[in-house]
């Protein structure tokens, strides 16, 4: 479905911002936050978000790049990530946050305790409460996005 947008309208400000204020903006707001407050490290920070861009199909959270301090991921991580069951531009805790991603969309209820026992080897309680809300966010947003046709309307800002 594609959402009518006003002519001269960013979709995303519409939609999140002046279609559903009530909602959109607390989204947005959760959204932005999980970007602004992380402490995850970059590379499992965007190993996670953009094997739930995949799933999701989100086109424009596929292109988007997450900067911090002026770093990004390399060119080629988006193919790392469809790899990660076993590529070497991984170490262990960016590869467990791609599978923690992937299982948390595509299947909650497998997640046992041998997974969660990998899991908290390499990450505290605090940081698999963190990256969990981050995914959550992320899939939801990035699957609204994808499903009312938003992905395809958003341009990246070029840098």
């Amino acid at each position: 479905m594609n959402l009518d947008i006003p002519e001269g309208k960013d979709p995303i400000a519409y939609v999140w911002g002046e279609m559903v204020p009530g909602i959109g903006v607390a989204a947005a707001n959760f959204s932005l936050a999980v970007y602004s407050h992380t402490t995850l490290g970059l590379r499992e920070f965007e190993a996670a978000r953009l094997r739930i861009a995949q799933i999701n199909g989100c086109m424009f959270c596929m292109d988007w790049r997450t900067e911090r301090e002026g770093e990004r991921v390399e060119e080629g991580f988006l193919d790392a990530v469809t790899q990660w069951r076993t590529t070497d531009a991984f170490d262990d805790r960016a590869r467990l946050a791609a599978e923690y991603a992937e299982r948390y969309a595509l299947d909650h209820h497998g997640l046992d305790e041998e997974f969660w026992s990998r899991m908290t080897v390499h990450y505290s309680q605090v940081e698999i409460a963190e990256l969990s809300m981050c995914i959550g966010s992320w899939l939801a947003f990035g699957r609204l996005n994808h499903v009312l046709g938003l992905d395809a309307m958003c341009v990246l800002p070029k840098f």
